[in-house]
């Protein structure tokens, strides 16, 4: 995801209105346990990286941070993706806290939704650390068809067991789309696991007897 920073602004939409320096969010995305990631309502997964910022540099190694899909907030029709990585500069620790809002509307705007990442920089090691500056990211359409082409499941002790933790993310990912931009009335997301229509939350352990890990890489 590429776009512009503006240091000393603090909303990332005045900032994309006042120039900026280049920068870029470079990152690999872990899921460890695609059945626990989707029965987690927060569904949180690792995340690690690289940083590009033109006044400070390109390749800033990232070591932490924080990564969520579809996180339910205050307000019932917006969910939030979360993408934030911890880095130092200079010796001095910093944080980028990015997030995607999904607000329920129409399909029509769903990719700008979800290609959009609103960011503020924090001084310190997380987002509790003052904004130093804020920005907008986007996912360009060929990096989003280069993102679909990383998708591994590390470990997976066949390929059937690979391609069935991607489907359950993939089903998971297109039902939650379909929540917010899908024609109303909406109801609780339902999915198919191996043909099994079942509230993927409550579903019985051996209906996702295949679920591993999963592995994506954005912006390489």
């Amino acid at each position: 995801m590429a776009g512009t920073l503006t240091l000393g602004v603090t909303d990332p939409e005045r900032a994309a209105g006042a120039g900026g320096a280049a920068m870029r969010m470079r990152a690999t995305i872990l899921i460890p346990d695609v059945r626990a990631f989707v029965a987690d309502a927060s569904h949180p997964g690792e995340i690690s990286g690289f940083v590009d910022f033109a006044p400070w540099g390109t390749g800033i190694r990232a070591h932490g941070g924080k990564f969520q899909l579809f996180v339910p907030s205050a307000d019932p029709e917006l969910k939030r993706m979360i993408y934030e990585l911890a880095f130092e500069h200079n010796g001095k620790p910093y944080y980028l806290a990015g997030w995607k809002d999904v607000r329920s509307g129409p399909v029509t705007r769903m990719w700008r939704d979800t290609s959009t990442l609103f960011t503020q920089l924090h001084e310190g090691a997380d987002a509790s650390g003052p904004v130093i500056g804020a920005g907008i990211l986007r996912l360009g359409f060929a990096d989003f068809v280069r993102l679909l082409c990383t998708f591994r499941s590390p470990g997976a002790s066949s390929w059937l067991h690979g391609l069935t933790a991607i489907a359950i993310f993939v089903r998971f990912f297109l039902g939650e789309l379909w929540a917010s931009y899908g024609p109303r009335p909406r109801h609780k997301t339902t999915y198919a696991v191996r043909g099994i229509n079942a509230n993927i939350r409550r579903a019985p352990r051996a209906e996702l007897w295949a679920a591993g890990a999963l592995r994506v890489q954005i912006g390489r």
